[in-house]
């Protein structure tokens, strides 16, 4: 049996000791093989043993470690956690040490006219740099360098803007961006480093268009919309079907934008297909991100719905307890992240052969869960932001065991909490900080908008 390094941490003469069997989860560096179990004291808490296994793998630079026991974090001292779980100091402790999320720290936040109700970083190889898309309930679509200048806007209504509030916003790629509107309609853009055009317009939808999905590579895009459809769209003009005639705008407001445009026309579009089968208002659409022929859905009926888009078939449907108003896939655990108006984030598993379709319960929000992005730098975490002001770090093996009231499966609670504008912790209610969107990015950091007016960066490094 192995005993402490030397120059780690130590027990005291009076603390209690316990075996401990160190395995590597999911990091880049990994003990040497014939390290067995390690004495070590009770009174050790998570930065005494982050000191310990920096020292065993003899790091030129320190990493910052967290530690799972039986499927939790580790947040008070070992003996803290022996007690309150009655666990016998004679027991060997299988303990995987993971690479530590770091606390993210506020550092930008770009100011607006108006709500902010959508985000989308620019990531594509092809960029020369980073660049934040913003959508505003003041039908403005703004681009932002990561710094917080502004280098776009859209233009206004009689320009080839949209009439009404932006509700979501994504990158096609780094030269085009798609939105989707309350005016019913979607756009696509050319942007070219200083101006916004509309390239295209879309028609399809009946009500307000408020969540987007974007394939690249195939060219295709998705809709859904409080009209309770889906719609499938191509964002080439030459492939696209003639828009619906009884969608387009009145005579009278096209006359109105031949004179305030005379010059220019934007092409106006239909859907390739729309996909029917939600009961109310459709919130949220993605392709799978395996197969884009394959898409989920979520709506306010309680529902989340699986398409194969080929035949514009609904294929399955998981019926939950509560609406659902937001969607993001964890393709490496095999499983659709959806926030929830009951405060907490489901985990569905998709797959036809699951034996229960609730993987996982994510709970510490205390209003609608209305925006998810999944973490770029690992497969167990994501990021959620919620109508509570805050946004929540969640890493999925830091679990409870479930209770009657958790509809079954394990429990997850949230690593990290921050609010608007850099403030931690929780403000519940109120005017003025409800967050709309989130997404995240490596570089970037995590990038989060809402009801305050602002785009905010929060990140875990310098």
């Amino acid at each position: 049996m192995s005993r402490i390094a030397s120059g780690s941490p130590t027990p005291t003469a009076s603390a209690s000791q316990v075996r401990i069997r160190l395995t590597a989860g999911s990091v880049d560096v990994q003990l040497p093989g014939d390290v067995g179990p390690i004495l070590v004291s009770t009174a050790l808490r998570r930065i005494q043993l982050s000191q310990l296994v920096n020292k065993l793998l003899d790091t030129e630079k320190p990493i910052p470690f967290e530690f799972l026991i039986n499927g939790q974090f580790l947040r008070t001292s070992i003996d803290d956690f022996l007690s309150s779980r009655g666990i016998s100091a004679e027991t060997t402790l299988d303990v995987k040490y993971v690479r530590a999320l770091i606390p993210p720290l506020h550092t930008t936040t770009f100011e607006h006219d108006d709500w902010v109700s959508s985000v989308d970083i620019l990531s594509a190889a092809s960029a020369e740099e980073k660049a934040i898309a913003s959508g505003s309930y003041d039908g403005h679509l703004r681009i932002w360098s990561t710094s917080g200048n502004a280098l776009a806007t859209s233009p206004g209504v009689g320009e080839g803007g949209h009439a009404n509030s932006i509700q979501a916003t994504r990158w096609v790629s780094s030269t085009q961006l798609a939105t989707s509107s309350s005016d019913r309609t979607l756009k696509i853009w050319n942007y070219d480093d200083t101006t916004l055009t509309p390239a295209l317009e879309l028609y399809g939808h009946t009500s307000s268009v408020d969540s987007v999905a974007v394939h690249g590579p195939s060219s295709r895009m998705l809709s859904a919309s409080a009209d309770g459809m889906l719609a499938l769209w191509t964002t080439s003009k030459s492939d696209a079907p003639a828009a619906p005639a009884q969608l387009l705008p009145t005579a009278a407001s096209n006359k109105r934008r031949k004179l305030s445009n005379s010059s220019r026309q934007v092409p106006q579009r239909g859907p390739l297909s729309m996909l029917s089968g939600h009961a109310q208002q459709a919130s949220a659409v993605i392709f799978a991100p395996n197969d884009p022929t394959v898409a989920y859905s979520t709506s306010w009926d309680h529902s989340m719905k699986t398409w194969d888009l080929t035949t514009s078939a609904c294929v399955d449907t998981r019926t939950t307890a509560q609406s659902l108003l937001t969607l993001c896939a964890l393709p490496a655990r095999n499983v659709l992240a959806t926030g929830t108006s009951a405060r907490h984030i489901t985990l569905i598993d998709p797959r036809a052969s699951a034996t229960s379709f609730v993987a996982m319960t994510l709970r510490g929000h205390t209003n609608a869960v209305v925006a998810l992005a999944a973490s770029p730098e690992d497969d167990y975490s994501l990021v959620s932001g919620s109508h509570d002001g805050t946004c929540r770090i969640w890493d999925l093996r830091n679990t409870r065991a479930s209770v009657a009231s958790d509809g079954g499966g394990p429990v997850c609670e949230s690593v990290y909490s921050f609010g608007r504008d850099g403030v931690q912790g929780s403000r519940v209610g109120g005017e003025g900080v409800k967050v709309f969107g989130v997404c995240w990015d490596a570089d970037v950091g995590i990038v989060s908008c809402g009801e305050d007016k602002r785009v905010q960066i929060n990140r875990s490094t310098p």
